[in-house]
């Protein structure tokens, strides 16, 4: 399959090497042709490591770059694809633009795609001609990493656009996740939301700080949600499953809700004292340096799930 990657910072490079491990013929386009070419240093750094930790799909860091190549040309990038992968900016008015641009020179079965964190499909392809064919798929930050991938259609997205959109990301190794209709934040925005507001009420409530808050997550639920989501959760955590736990814990659950329907807002005072406490444990001039370690712990993560259920299978 031809795909083309309209844009090509971080997320754009990301995808280029997401699609192209799975198998998929890779165009890199981007609006000055030189920021495509120079988007190819940074694919090839990360390979090594990746086929380290056997994230390739088998394939080596030699074959994914052989599978990428740079198309300056848009309409000979857009017009020679089945899939196309949008990331520009996160602005409605230029999605709408750049998507009237593509919906002119794409083939009819050409699916366009954007990898909009927050903006609904239907805001910026409303009055496309070619707009049964266009969603968002959403990735999880780096996608190579995180396979779990958001498919978002507007209302008047085609069914079979969404069914072919989500085999794609199956085919590529990543996990789909079909929202039926759209929502504002879609879903992992709302659930790192809900996290995130309570996290802020917390510490600016001062029941406990950042750190703690961290440490809750990192080496108590997080170690869970490594393995099975929070349905699958609760279904283990009751002798007879999903209904007990619903049964037994909701009191304790619907006792907490109250005070949990305040928002704190992300300002002043509290994110003072946030900001102090992670600069404490992290400089400011090592969060790239940080943001590095996050990728390789990612990347081993990956690996050892992967491995890991590769051994149960076959035992």
């Amino acid at each position: 399959m031809n795909v083309t990657i309209a844009g090509v910072g971080f997320i754009g490079r990301a995808w280029a090497i997401t699609f192209a491990r799975g198998g998929c013929r890779v165009a890199l386009w981007a609006r000055r042709p030189e920021a495509a070419h120079n988007a190819l240093g940074p694919i090839e750094d990360i390979l090594p490591s990746l086929e380290e930790q056997d994230l390739l799909c088998g394939l080596s860091a030699d074959d994914i770059l052989d599978n990428i190549s740079v198309q300056p040309d848009f309409e000979q990038a857009i017009g020679g694809a089945s899939f196309v992968q949008e990331n520009i900016a996160e602005d409605t008015e230029v999605k709408r633009e750049f998507f009237a641009r593509m919906d002119a020179v794409a083939g009819p079965d050409t699916i366009l795609a954007s990898s909009s964190s927050a903006i609904l499909p239907s805001h910026f392809t409303e009055s496309l001609t070619g707009r049964n064919r266009c969603l968002v798929v959403h990735p999880i930050n780096p996608p190579f990493l995180v396979p779990a991938t958001e498919v978002v259609p507007a209302s008047w997205t085609d069914q079979a656009v969404v069914d072919r959109s989500a085999d794609l990301m199956r085919k590529i190794g990543q996990v789909p996740i079909v929202i039926r209709r759209e929502i504002a934040g879609f879903v992992m925005n709302r659930l790192q939301g809900a996290v995130l507001q309570e996290a802020f009420r917390l510490v600016s409530d001062g029941f406990a700080d950042a750190e703690d808050i961290d440490i809750g997550l990192r080496d108590g639920l997080a170690l869970r949600w490594a393995v099975m989501g929070p349905f699958e959760t609760i279904d283990l955590n009751a002798p007879a499953g999903i209904r007990q736990y619903a049964e037994r814990y909701e009191p304790l659950y619907e006792s907490l809700f109250e005070s949990q329907t305040r928002r704190v807002p992300w300002t002043g005072d509290v994110l003072d004292k946030l900001e102090s406490t992670r600069r404490g444990l992290l400089p400011q001039d090592q969060l790239e340096q940080r943001r590095l370690w996050r990728d390789m712990m990612l990347a081993r993560l990956r690996g050892a799930k992967t491995k890991a259920q590769r051994d149960l299978d076959r035992a």
